[in-house]
């Protein structure tokens, strides 16, 4: 193989890659992916997408092996091939955020809708965290919290933290977080906890960008 047929090679099969993230409902599946492993049919109620679609999108990122698939009884369930691939999409995300002025408006925008919301980096609520002054809400669904949670975080699902709101002081800070920065459960509870009178923040980040600072978590499930 000559040069000029190394690299043609080798960037074609990169730009593979590439290509099979080059889709906002793939990019969208990869994130949920980070949570752990989904069926196509919970892909598809997550995303909003039909099962036919959101299958096909499945095999796209099979075919460009960014995705594995086990069974689970009669059910298949897809998760990421590796941690690298949430890595990859982290940088991506990180990268549209600095240099596409649009991805941030329609985030401020977004936010809006929900009030005053202030955030959290990573790095400060570890410190938080250690001294005691934060009460930690994960608001994702309670399967997801038990497939791994930060550790000493509270599992409320946003379906449930309307219901439960007299269980929790009102003398403390409260931070809550989801799945990923474009995740809006964590806003939905600031918001939520804003009006009845609580502190409240959200985590600028999601679970898998907690793991991926190698900071403390627990699993309640063996994945």
């Amino acid at each position: 193989m000559n040069k000029r047929a190394f690299k043609d090679s080798v960037y074609g099969e990169l730009a593979k890659v590439t290509k099979a993230m080059s889709n906002p409902h793939r990019l969208e599946i990869i994130d949920l992916l980070a949570q752990g492993p989904f069926s196509v049919e919970d892909i598809a109620n997550n995303t909003g997408m039909p099962i036919a679609n959101a299958s096909q999108h499945l095999q796209h990122l099979k075919a460009a092996k960014l995705v594995r698939i086990t069974r689970n009884g009669n059910f298949m369930l897809y998760s990421l091939a590796g941690e690298n691939v949430y890595q990859a999409w982290a940088s991506l995300r990180e990268l549209g955020m600095v240099y596409n002025n649009a991805v941030e408006k329609v985030v401020t925008d977004f936010r809006k809708g929900y009030g005053e919301m202030e955030t959290v980096d990573i790095d400060t609520l570890a410190k938080l965290i250690e001294q005691n002054e934060v009460i930690l809400l994960d608001v994702r669904p309670q399967e997801e919290y038990n497939r791994g949670h930060i550790h000493h975080a509270m599992s409320i699902p946003i379906a449930t933290l309307e219901q439960q709101l007299k269980q929790l002081p009102k003398n403390k800070t409260f931070i809550a977080y989801c799945r990923g920065p474009f995740c809006v459960y964590a806003d939905e509870a600031v918001a939520l906890l804003h009006r009845e009178g609580f502190q409240a923040k959200r985590m600028d980040g999601g679970f898998p960008d907690w793991m991926l600072k190698g900071l403390p978590i627990t699993r309640v499930d063996k994945i």
